[in-house]
């Protein structure tokens, strides 16, 4: 198990992470918030689906899921059509132009990354994803799952010059 210090600089490190986000969300275009952009991605990888499911996917309300669906309808980039088993409920799925505008989303993303992991090597760029998926796989289902144990409370770490 790895050491308190070394748990308070990932910590870190995910506060420093912030700065990453923030870019990529510059990139996206003014008619595509983040909010959509995780919907577009999440028709494209899972297929078709039903608001309840995408709204477990992006960890949100339901009222958040449906203005981020009501946007992206109004600029034509999904359906909602009744779900056949429950009329109350909505089936979304991408439209052509929505598959356009993931596609174009991918790509700015893409090159993005592209530029700024240039001095990268293949193998760091995959070392990278795997760990990022494993920590994400480790957060899986923290919404309904109790703690393996209580995590320890992180002080603040009191540092002299000679630590810095």
């Amino acid at each position: 198990m790895a050491e308190r210090a070394q748990y308070e600089e990932l910590i870190r490190q995910f506060s420093a992470f912030g700065a990453v986000k923030r870019e990529l969300g510059r990139i996206l275009p003014h008619d595509c918030p983040s909010g959509s952009a995780a919907v577009l991605t999440l028709l494209g990888r899972h297929g078709d689906m039903r608001m309840s499911k995408l709204a477990e996917l992006l960890s949100v309300d339901m009222s958040v899921t449906s203005r981020h669906a009501a946007h992206l309808a109004d600029r034509g980039w999904i359906d909602r059509s009744p779900d056949p088993s429950d009329k109350r409920s909505r089936i979304l799925h991408l439209t052509p132009a929505g598959r356009a505008q993931l596609e174009a989303l991918s790509e700015r993303t893409a090159e993005l990354l592209a530029d700024r992991l240039s001095d990268w090597s293949d193998d760091e760029v995959a070392q990278l994803t795997r760990l990022m998926a494993r920590l994400r796989s480790s957060f899986d289902d923290c919404r309904t799952t109790a703690p393996r144990h209580a995590p320890p409370a992180l002080a603040p770490t009191t540092r002299t010059p000679a630590s810095t």
